[in-house]
């Protein structure tokens, strides 16, 4: 009537859908009048009767959201198999005596990324189960309206799974086919790449969440301001992940070494050996910085809590640096003074944090609601207000810290498959420890924000009776 565009109810004929997505077909607007539209459905209407199609330039043609999915899982497990096709046979090619050798290298470069790939994928598996329970990670953490959200995170870890185990493939196609210098070239070209990803200064591969993160690791290196929520709990987690820091010094020390795929870093006594001392201070840097966090805490709020949390990161100290001392002494005296201090110091460590998981981290005064989602879920009905959870999660927890000394210990570390093993366990650990750390967390937040809810019409009343007013 005045030139504008008219409306369309959703149950139009006109409104078809073409894979996933709407389209509206253009029937022009209420200036041409009714006439015109019973014009155009009249030549829709013929053009079906002369069995004519319409015309493709109005229908948009998208493949359904299922058919792409299983075409990326099949593209997926083709490349899944073809990396361990190219990995095995060329492992083969290798005599046995440099087989063991041989893996024992490609493994320490390519075991970091995978462990940070693992952790990725269980993040995302937190922040997907918070999104179902409601519980407002992005307040505890004082997250942005751009920060990742789970599927973002899967998105990362899924590229981050692709592009590890194919430079690991390539590793050992070139270095078992003679390729010597290209195969030593794949680590280090991979982990340029991955901290040009992190300090990338332009804003693509999602610019403020990795400068969020990089903020938060400053933070933690160096504790000048009050400690957040986010400092510590990032904190917390790099403290299981302190053998994935070793691994990462030493392959960084053999790139700059040039000792990739070589044998000179094999002797135990040279710079990058098994016996160096970078070692210990490297698997003891994230609980010294956790301990100087708890010390800026108790200086800010002058609670005793934040010392007795202190003196827990302590007590890691010695586990590590008396396991580094067994290449430093001879064996009987290892044996006889050094080997039951290690031992009094591991079960201390591992005693006093599984107290501190279970009675501080954690609130097991009633039943979790972590797992009780928005909506009827498999998972919710498995997990929430079941009795063997908490068995599971402490039962796990006090296995799991014991076996962690064993990751910390250097003169432990001989099987490499079996550290591997170790430490992952320790990030599934650390894993089942994010749901009950955040959800206290949150509790205690919203404990406050009802907290300052009430006391907010006291003040005001306070401030109306003050001026003589009456409500």
């Amino acid at each position: 009537m005045f030139g504008g565009l008219e409306s369309i109810p959703n149950n139009s004929p006109h409104l078809r859908k073409s894979g996933s997505r709407p389209v509206v077909f253009d029937i022009g607007t209420s200036e041409l009048g009714n006439s015109s539209e019973e014009d155009h459905l009249l030549s829709l209407e013929s053009n079906e009767m002369k069995g004519a199609a319409p015309p493709l330039s109005s229908v948009a043609i998208i493949p359904s959201p299922l058919l792409l999915w299983r075409f990326k899982v099949l593209l997926f497990l083709i490349w899944g198999f073809s990396c361990c096709k190219i990995g095995w046979d060329s492992v083969m090619r290798m005599s046995a005596d440099l087989r063991d050798l041989f893996l024992y290298e490609a493994f320490l470069y390519y075991n970091p990324l995978l462990l940070v790939t693992m952790m990725v994928w269980l993040w995302g598996i937190n922040l997907w189960v918070f999104v179902q329970s409601n519980i407002g990670y992005a307040k505890i953490f004082d997250l942005d309206q751009s920060h990742l959200t789970h599927r973002e995170i899967w998105k990362c870890a899924t590229w981050m799974t692709i592009i590890v185990p194919t430079s690991m493939t390539a590793y050992l196609y070139l270095y078992s086919h003679g390729e010597v210098s290209l195969a030593a070239s794949q680590p280090v070209l991979l982990y340029a790449a991955v901290l040009m990803t992190l300090i990338f200064p332009f804003d693509i591969f999602y610019l403020s969440s990795r400068f969020f993160l990089l903020r938060t690791i400053w933070r933690i290196v160096f504790p000048l301001q009050a400690i957040t929520f986010a400092d510590f709990f990032l904190a917390d987690i790099f403290t299981s992940m302190s053998k994935v820091f070793s691994d990462l010094e030493r392959s960084v020390c053999r790139m700059v070494h040039r000792q990739v795929a070589t044998i000179a870093w094999f002797e135990a006594d040279s710079v990058c050996g098994s016996h160096s001392v970078a070692i210990p201070i490297v698997l003891v840097l994230p609980y010294i910085f956790r301990f100087f966090q708890c010390l800026r805490q108790y200086k800010d709020t002058r609670e005793k809590t934040s010392l007795l949390n202190a003196l827990k990161y302590s007590t890691a100290v010695p586990v590590i640096f008396i396991s580094a001392i067994k290449y430093h002494v001879f064996p009987d005296k290892w044996t006889n003074i050094y080997r039951p201090l290690w031992l009094l110091s591991a079960v201390l460590n591992s005693l006093y944090s599984f107290y501190w998981d279970i009675t501080r981290d954690w609130d097991l005064s009633c039943f979790t609601r972590t797992f009780k989602f928005s909506k009827p879920h498999i998972l919710s009905h498995l997990l929430y207000g079941r009795k063997w959870v908490y068995v599971w999660v402490i039962g796990s927890n006090l296995i799991l810290r014991c076996t962690w000394t064993y990751k910390l210990s250097a003169h432990l570390r001989h099987n490499y498959l079996t550290v591997f093993t170790i430490t992952a366990l320790e990030m599934l650990r650390r894993f089942q420890w994010v749901f009950f750390r955040v959800e206290n967390e949150w509790n205690k937040t919203k404990s406050n924000i009802q907290m300052s809810m009430i006391d907010m019409p006291n003040e005001e009343e306070e401030l109306l009776n003050s001026n003589g007013h009456d409500v």
